[in-house]
């Protein structure tokens, strides 16, 4: 890219490299920060005068005025089918300078973000304070506006921002959405604030706690059943309690640390980490839920224990720390071994907890298999708990196949028994019916026999009756014998 260039063609051409930032400074070409890294453009180097007119060009006169007040102003500037950049015009050794930070049009979703699923539920917190935080460019007004667009789409509500400068356009679904900038539509946070009370809000959101009165009234808003959203400039959970809690004067402390208690209802840190693939970046996030005990934790200001709260409450809270998700994203093998120990907040603990969970790493990345948020330790507490149910079921399954085998090896041996006995009651059943046959057959000769000898007996009885009738034939007839007297009932 030669010649000299407006910024409409830089801001084009920065879209269409994807890089996240430009950087425009005297005496040297744009600068592009692609994939983390800063780059410069293939161009001449910007003199003072034309950074100048560039910049000037964008201000209204009361932007201007706010810059030669304060040698910085913030500023929303759009280029029509290309994309929203937030810009921070400031002076540096004299001249103008500015950095253009590139706002899509097009919100992600959690998906897309590659964020945890607990991030999700969030959005449906009747009311309280969430709080995403990090380090620049980490990622927190991406993930602010994905939980602003699912309330829009997903509730009936009345949704307020105040931003300085409005950076994603949030358009109206189930929800109406109020967006103020700051500068332009309001004169301050903490003014937007207490106007915004009066304006029926269901749902807050700050684009930063600045200070300590916005931070008073933020909560106070949390506190009288609205649900408010906001960043901070923080590492982690702890840090950022901390951060609140030393803001107001000591004699304060006390009862900011029981309004907080019941108030913050989460914590997202954020940071945005290197893929191992160069395929652009991957949140790591550190979540707390305040649970009953990270309640009492903070109301007690035993800040310290939060952590360790954190870290023991993956299973049931869905919470994790730093290092719980970084080891999660190197079980994915999503990021680098050395990426990970070079952002990790406290290296030490994160090599134990691999050398203890995972001693061969490497081959945890080949094998582990992808999951939906590659960030999220609890789908690895859900893996490791899912591993340890089939390692019990493998056992009960052996156990029982221990007994099935010694339930076959019994009835192989009854059925041998029985076939023995088949066989032996086979051979006394021939043996029975050879002894039926005999019966029979001697029955039948019995029978022959008999009848033989009773037709001899008639034969004679025939031969007897012919001599008796033979001998009476020649004299009368012998006269019949005498009647008997009638006896009983035929007497008369």
């Amino acid at each position: 890219m030669e010649g000299q260039l407006s910024l409409d063609d830089l801001l084009k051409f920065m879209t269409k490299k994807g890089a996240s930032d430009l950087h425009l400074k005297p005496m040297r070409p744009p600068l592009l920060r692609i994939g983390g890294n800063l780059t410069p453009i293939k161009s001449v180097p910007l003199k003072p005068k034309e950074v100048e007119e560039m910049i000037m060009a964008l201000l209204t006169p009361a932007q201007r005025q706010k810059l030669e007040e304060h040698q910085s102003v913030d500023l929303g500037y759009g280029v029509p089918g290309v994309a929203r950049f937030r810009c921070n015009v400031f002076v540096q050794r004299g001249s103008y300078a500015a950095v253009f930070r590139r706002i899509p049009f097009d919100i992600k979703n959690y998906a897309d973000l590659n964020l945890p699923d607990v991030v999700a539920t969030f959005a449906h917190i009747p009311a309280g304070m969430v709080l995403i935080t990090g380090p620049t460019g980490s990622g927190k007004s991406t993930t602010l506006a994905a939980i602003i667009q699912d309330i829009s789409r997903s509730r009936p509500c009345h949704i307020v921002t105040i931003e300085d400068p409005i950076e994603f356009l949030f358009g109206d679904h189930m929800a109406t959405v109020s967006q103020r900038e700051v500068g332009t539509d309001t004169p301050a946070f903490r003014e937007a604030l207490r106007n915004a009370m009066r304006q029926d809000p269901d749902v807050i959101m700050v684009g930063e706690m600045r200070d300590r009165e916005t931070m008073a009234t933020t909560m106070t808003a949390a506190e009288t059943g609205h649900l408010v959203f906001s960043t901070l400039h923080t590492n982690s959970a702890a840090q950022t309690i901390d951060r609140i809690i030393d803001t107001f004067p000591a004699d304060q402390q006390g009862q900011l640390k029981s309004q907080l208690a019941q108030i913050l209802k989460a914590v997202v840190s954020m940071q945005l980490l290197p893929r191992a693939d160069g395929e652009g970046l991957i949140p790591a996030c550190e979540i707390m839920v305040n649970s009953p005990k990270i309640s009492k934790h903070i109301e007690h200001g035993e800040i310290k224990e939060i952590y360790n709260e954190i870290e023991t409450s993956v299973g049931y809270y869905r919470m994790q720390t730093m290092n719980q998700s970084l080891i999660a994203l190197l079980v994915n093998g999503t990021i680098t071994l050395d990426v990970a120990r070079e952002r990790s907040l406290d290296p030490e603990d994160l090599s134990l907890k691999l050398r203890k969970m995972f001693p061969r790493i490497e081959e945890a990345q080949r094998e582990g298999a992808p999951m939906p948020a590659p960030g999220d330790f609890a789908q690895i507490v859900e893996l490791m708990e899912i591993k340890k149910l089939y390692e019990e079921q493998e056992e009960r399954w052996k156990s029982r196949y221990l007994e099935k085998d010694e339930q076959i090896a019994q009835l192989q041996q009854d059925l041998a028994e029985l076939r023995q006995e088949a066989a032996t009651s086979s051979t006394t059943l021939v043996e029975l019916r050879n002894q039926l046959e005999a019966a029979r057959a001697e029955r039948e000769r019995l029978v022959q026999e008999a009848n033989l000898r009773i037709d001899k007996l008639n034969e004679r009885i025939r031969e007897l009756n012919q001599q008796l009738v033979g001998t009476r034939g020649g004299s009368a007839p012998a006269p019949p014998p005498p009647e008997k007297p009638p006896s009983g009932f035929f007497k008369r």
